[in-house]
């Protein structure tokens, strides 16, 4: 049977109320016991002293017999609810409240005689008549039920006596007084617990049920709209609106219901931009092929279609291997070789790639080195590949006459490297999606389709596989700049590494 999570929390609260009520009834039981024993037991020593000087000094004295002093225990007892005995020097039960009930084996003459009960070594052979002390059960056996027993020494100079500093023992008293009545006062402390347990019991369901009421229901609303967003049903919205947890996970799922709700369109303009990128030279490579072979085109001008077949024969590839390198992204990730390598020769190599491009565009480069130990730990292929995409993306949109500045500078214990151009810039929903695959701005369609829109979506997950940042800052009419950090170097930096800072240097 499936419990609900309100069925579990009424569960968990009750166990959790009836355990602590029950530590408490506990603790509460054992520290009343405890307490109502010292009482007693305070008590008792003070009623065996009244009645060791009431009495047992006119045994002593040999004003009393035995069976005297048993009729004044009889009263005491009587009184207290309680057995007294009286126990002499050598251990001997002289008197009793209840001899009746104290039946001792004893082979001694005084026994026989009907002078005393028995020895209390009997009962507790290392008994200590001497001490001032207590003990709580049956007193060995003796009782059939549980009795606190106290012993209270009596000495001779609590009795009034002519020779008072001739202090010896002269036996104890012991009163046997039962639990019973300290038990049924715990019962009845138990009785009286139970009715405001169940009350708070009850009390505490009612603001648990009203809480819960406060918390389940907007969760059960959240997986009812949780089951429409799995129904493709993007368009509900939680009505959530809370300062809480709850209310910052209903923001969180109606902010991933419009993602999801994107991704329909995502998938078209996917569709889309790998279709116009695939169609687009078959289209060309079928058209000169068959021009070609039916004899359209002329001999001697077949080198330049053939030329044009083999220019988009190779887009075709670098699109091709760009979708299987993102693949490999997404699959594991980016495998990277690090190593130790100086970036500004990495960057001079890559624009000496692009000089007889940005010439031929008269885009110039300039290279601003302001930062002077440039040595980083990365991939070293991969990173190039990162700088080669930006600096052909700068170039694409880079007017004539304009031009793209790389800059290296120091960010926190980091270098950074920015490609900034001067080109027609990006407004916010570009740039938001810049580093999407496929995405192409409308800017760039029909000036360059040379693109794969998979440049930047490439260089992004190398950066990220290498734990950095790629950002761009742009502005419509304003350029682009597109910036990225890399870890230095961290062991120790030699002077041959080292390069002066740099004044704006032309590099193409």
């Amino acid at each position: 049977m499936q419990h609900s999570i309100l069925d579990r929390i009424y569960i968990a609260f009750l166990i959790i109320l009836l355990a602590s009520f029950g530590i408490l009834l506990v603790f509460l039981s054992f520290y009343t016991r405890r307490f109502m024993i010292n009482e007693r037991k305070s008590t008792l020593y003070n009623e065996a002293s009244l009645i060791a000087s009431q009495t047992v000094e006119a045994y002593i004295e040999g004003n009393i017999s035995p069976a005297d002093l048993e009729q004044l225990f009889d009263y005491y007892s009587a009184t207290l609810n309680a057995d007294v005995w009286f126990v002499d020097k050598d251990g001997m039960i002289v008197a009793t409240s209840s001899p009746k009930k104290l039946e001792l084996n004893s082979s001694s003459d005084a026994v026989h005689r009907g002078e005393v009960r028995g020895s209390i070594y009997d009962i507790y052979p290392n008994y200590n008549i001497k001490k001032l002390s207590y003990k709580t059960g049956n007193f060995n056996g003796t009782f059939s039920d549980t009795m606190l027993s106290v012993n209270v020494p009596i000495n001779i100079s609590l009795i009034d006596t002519p020779d008072k500093e001739d202090v010896r023992n002269a036996g104890a008293i012991i009163i046997h007084e039962s639990t019973l009545q300290i038990n049924n006062l715990l019962r009845n402390i138990y009785s009286i617990s139970v009715l405001p347990c169940l009350v708070i019991i009850a009390i505490a369901f009612i603001f648990l049920g009203i809480i819960s009421h406060k918390i389940i229901r907007p969760v059960r609303r959240l997986s009812d709209i949780a089951d429409e967003y799995s129904k493709g049903n993007f368009e509900v919205e939680t009505g959530i609106d809370t300062n809480d947890e709850i209310g910052q996970l209903a923001d969180s799922m109606e902010y991933m219901a419009g993602e999801l709700s994107k991704l329909e369109d995502y998938r078209r303009d996917f569709v889309s931009n790998i279709s116009h990128d695939f169609r687009s030279p078959l289209t060309s490579i079928k058209g000169y092929i068959q021009a070609i072979k039916d004899g359209v085109i002329p001999p001697e001008k077949q080198d330049k279609y053939l030329d044009i077949v083999l220019n988009e024969t190779n887009r075709l590839t670098k699109l091709t291997q760009g979708l299987l390198e993102l693949e490999n992204f997404d699959n594991y990730g980016p495998y990277l070789k690090l190593e130790n390598f100086d970036m500004i020769d990495v960057i001079q190599n890559t624009l000496n790639t692009f000089e007889m491009k940005s010439e031929k565009k008269k885009v110039p480069i300039y290279l601003h080195n302001h930062s002077e130990y440039t040595v980083v730990t990365a991939d070293k292929t991969k990173i190039q590949q990162v700088f080669y995409n930006l600096i052909d993306n700068a170039l694409k949109f880079t007017p004539s006459g304009k031009q793209i500045d790389v800059s290296l500078v120091d960010k926190d214990k980091k270098l950074m490297v920015s490609v900034k151009d001067q080109g027609i810039g990006m407004d916010e929903e570009t740039r938001k999606k810049v580093f999407v695959r496929f995405y192409k701005g409308d800017q760039s369609r029909g000036k360059d389709k040379t693109g794969t829109g998979l440049g930047l979506a490439i260089a992004k997950e190398v950066i990220k596989a290498h734990n950095e940042m790629i950002e761009v800052k742009s502005a419509e009419g304003e350029g682009s700049e597109f910036y990225f950090t890399l870890t230095k170097k961290t062991d120790e930096i030699h002077t041959d590494n080292l390069r002066s800072k740099e004044d704006d240097k032309k590099t193409s």
